[in-house]
């Protein structure tokens, strides 16, 4: 992490991700880049669906290779590379063939690393095989939920999943959120912890770098009228008036109440239910 000198009072304790000693190029390949045009917490109408998002430094988009559909084709990490739109780096993989592609990259991999997607790819760092070869113990990251849908779980700075049985057909994983899940042993994952687990130690230290970030100011419930929000109301600071904390369309929130559905489609794939609260 990169500390700042308190020269001012948004500077004391501001903290950074030390980049350079990662990356290694600041320009990314054109070919697999775009211009986009961000949704900023609005749906197709225009209307808010997710609070608090907008505005921010414009960003280029990256490609992304979430399919890992190049079967026991060897490829080789180029550059490691800054992707604003996501907290974990990248990789520009030159393949045997000549085809470039971006990858979310595992921790301690550097330029020059090898890896191969394959069913008998071997069990080492970045490469990609069906779960049901990956010996057990061993961490994953880059999940598939269904075999060839492309990799949906376990994606973001410095978290990974554990496999820890196979049993029928299944695969049980330890999710970061500490549940337990069934997951098809022919759907594919990367071994490895996904790079950058210094996000997490980031702190902003001021309003106006969160604003360049995207993201804009969250009120308090208790802040506001009645008529706005459950915790709203009342004379100086009073009572939520309830005893658990809800969202402002009064849904169950925070403190470690159950907010998932009793009818969830994937109810019968959990082995066991994720630890919630402080003694989590």
């Amino acid at each position: 992490m990169k500390k700042h000198k308190p020269i001012t009072p948004g500077r004391r304790g501001m903290t950074r991700v030390s980049y350079k000693a990662k990356v290694t190029t600041s320009k990314p390949l054109k070919s697999l880049t775009r211009g986009s045009k961000r949704a900023v917490g609005r749906n197709s109408a225009g209307r808010i669906t997710t609070r608090h998002k907008g505005g921010g430094h414009k960003r280029r988009w990256r490609e992304i290779d979430f399919k890992y559909d190049k079967m026991g084709i060897p490829a080789k990490i180029e550059t490691i590379e800054y992707d604003p739109n996501r907290t974990a780096y990248i990789g520009l993989a030159l393949y045997a063939d000549g085809e470039r592609r971006y990858v979310v990259i595992p921790k301690s991999v550097e330029a020059g690393h090898e890896f191969l997607i394959a069913e008998d790819a071997p069990v080492k760092t970045a490469g990609r095989l069906p779960l049901g070869k990956i010996p057990i113990g061993t961490f994953v990251y880059n999940l598939e939920i269904k075999p060839g849908g492309g990799a949906k779980l376990v994606r973001s700075a410095g978290n990974y999943a554990e496999v820890i049985a196979h049993d029928a057909g299944y695969t049980q994983i330890k999710m970061p959120s500490s549940e337990v899940r069934k997951i098809l042993s022919t759907a594919w994952a990367c071994v490895g912890e996904v790079s950058n687990d210094e996000h997490k130690l980031v702190t902003i230290g001021k309003a106006g770098r969160a604003r360049h970030m995207g993201r804009r100011p969250t009120v308090r419930g208790a802040a506001m009228n009645a008529v706005d929000h459950p915790h709203g109301g009342g004379e100086g600071k009073a009572g939520r008036g309830h005893r658990r904390a809800r969202s402002k369309w009064g849904k169950p929130t925070g403190k470690g109440q159950k907010t998932r559905k009793a009818k969830k489609y994937s109810n019968t794939l959990i082995v066991r239910r994720r630890k919630v609260g402080k003694k989590r």
